[in-house]
């Protein structure tokens, strides 16, 4: 009866940790198991986040160049358009000049024209005057001449 016991102890000692052959085996089959799945599940799957890293990391390359690109092209359009609305600016303003340049002179020649009119106006009012005057003194001295007359003739 004691061995029987003792073939039941010994059965109820292995638990859950039993120090024989089945943890050697169990260790094994545990990196039989990790060495099968590295070569058919991590090493593709690795190799496919890499390659997508890499594709990510040249996307973002080639995207910051153009951006880079891009904004040099922004501030060279915009150099270029304040450099010609600088120009279109001067070129008003010269246009502007000239324009005024244009009015002046034809406003100074407008005047000259009227003072020479004016000029031209009174010296013929003036010669009108002169020939009015004569004119005048000669119906005078014809309307003096027949008045002396007449008062002679009515005296004599």
């Amino acid at each position: 009866m004691i061995n029987l016991m003792l073939f039941v102890c010994a059965e109820n000692e292995g638990g859950l940790f039993d120090f024989n052959a089945t943890l050697p085996l169990m260790a094994l089959q545990f990196l039989i198991l990790m060495f099968l799945l590295n070569i058919i599940f991590y090493k593709p799957v690795t190799k496919i986040l890499d390659s997508r890293d890499e594709y990510i990391r040249n996307s973002l390359t080639t995207a910051s160049a153009a951006l880079n690109k891009a904004d040099q092209l922004v501030l060279q359009y915009e150099q270029g358009l304040a450099e010609a609305r600088k120009e279109a600016q001067e070129l008003i303003r010269q246009s502007q000049r000239e324009a005024q340049q244009i009015v002046l002179v034809e406003v100074k020649e407008a005047q000259s024209i009227a003072e020479k009119l004016i000029h031209e106006a009174s010296q013929q009012l003036m010669i009108q005057k002169e020939q009015a005057i004569k004119t005048l003194e000669s119906q005078v001295e014809i309307l003096s001449d027949q008045i002396k007359s007449k008062l002679l003739s009515k005296i004599i």
